[in-house]
């Protein structure tokens, strides 16, 4: 099975993909799931179980269970991971890697934009999977290297910044339940457009996918009941005028959270183009601010969007560990180009 999971329980905080589903029949008797699931999964033991449905990877019927839920007829129990089913083998390439920490169960990586994360139909190599099978082939990781890394969490292709991968099942689990929980610290920068109002704020809103564009997701009304609870916390870093420089901190963490929720408040992420920051939203109707805009979209080609840093509990040590990352080049380049624009007003 490869189907992703849209999840009823909002708590959920990952995109997961269902690797095993198992109905129960109709005379089924009252049975613990981690006995159920024993009984019908080779090669596992009754811990990894229960850790899974700590993770919020065990469901039934459309909801995250713990590992105490008694299996009823007529269940639909389904078995989820982080990462999607393996549909092709793993290519091992030598794809340069910004590695901040790595140890036997955490690997951090600083993203470089335009990388995908998992190879998927249409971007089979090149990914940040296959820079990694790479990485663990040649650092003796044997078994890494068979079966490649354990995702916990994603970044879109264009945005960049910091990441964390499992290098085995159990730290997947672990982590994935501080997911699940809303517990790990995530910091991200990010530019858009218009002088944002307030100094700091929280958006709330549910999240789901647009009825006229399946590609990309949208806050949803009250009367939508799909879709998933997001918040996102917001201060302005610095302001320039018709663009601001803004940090976010994610309370959850959904698909496109950041630049939904940032379109939502009226402030669109500079140069985003799915969400329509790729054209001049605010400013001047001067021909010389139109190209000024345009030159900053070629110095940053992509959504100014950054992971600044992320902060979790290790989950063999129990330490608590925090990972940053400077802006990338575009990035520190767009931003130098609209505080010089800002102080000198050259163009108006």
């Amino acid at each position: 099975m490869t189907d992703k999971f849209e999840q009823k329980d909002e708590d959920q905080d990952q995109e997961l993909y269902e690797h095993y589903r198992f109905e129960a029949d109709k005379g089924q008797g009252l049975l613990r799931i981690d006995k159920f699931l024993m009984a019908r999964m080779e090669n596992v033991s009754r811990n990894k179980i229960q850790q899974a449905a700590e993770a919020g990877y065990i469901v039934v019927n459309g909801e995250s269970v713990k590992s105490s839920y008694k299996v009823k007829p007529n269940d639909s129990v389904s078995v989820m991971m982080a990462q999607p089913v393996r549909e092709i083998k793993l290519i091992a390439e030598d794809i340069p890697l910004n590695i901040l920490y790595e140890d036997d169960d955490v690997i951090i990586i600083d993203k470089s934009p335009g990388m995908v994360v998992h190879p998927a139909y249409g971007n089979y190599t090149g990914t940040l999977v296959n820079a990694l099978m790479y990485h663990f082939q040649n650092t003796g990781n044997a078994d890494l290297f068979e079966n490649g890394p354990y995702l916990v969490h994603r970044i879109d292709k264009d945005t960049s910044g910091v990441m964390m991968v499992a290098k085995n099942e159990i730290a997947q689990m672990k982590i994935g339940n501080q997911f699940f929980k809303h517990t790990l610290d995530r910091k991200y920068h990010a530019l858009v457009w218009g002088d944002v109002k307030e100094d700091s704020g929280t958006i709330e809103g549910r999240i789901g996918r647009s009825a006229k564009n399946r590609k990309v997701f949208t806050v949803l009304s009250d009367e939508e009941e799909y879709g998933k609870h997001a918040i996102t916390h917001y201060k302005v870093i610095e302001r320039f005028g018709y663009v601001t420089l803004v940090e976010c901190e994610l309370e959850t963490g959904r698909t496109h959270q950041i630049r939904v929720h940032l379109k939502h408040l009226g402030h669109t992420l500079f140069n985003d183009a799915n969400y329509g920051g790729d054209q001049v939203l605010k400013g001047t109707t001067f021909s010389k601010y139109k190209q000024f805009v345009e030159n900053c979209f070629k110095i940053c080609p992509r959504q100014a969007l950054h992971a600044k840093s992320l902060g979790f509990i290790h989950p063999t040590t129990n330490e608590k560990m925090l990972f940053t990352s400077d802006l990338p080049s575009d990035m520190q380049e767009l931003i130098e180009k609209w505080s010089n624009y800002s102080k000198h007003k050259i163009l108006d």
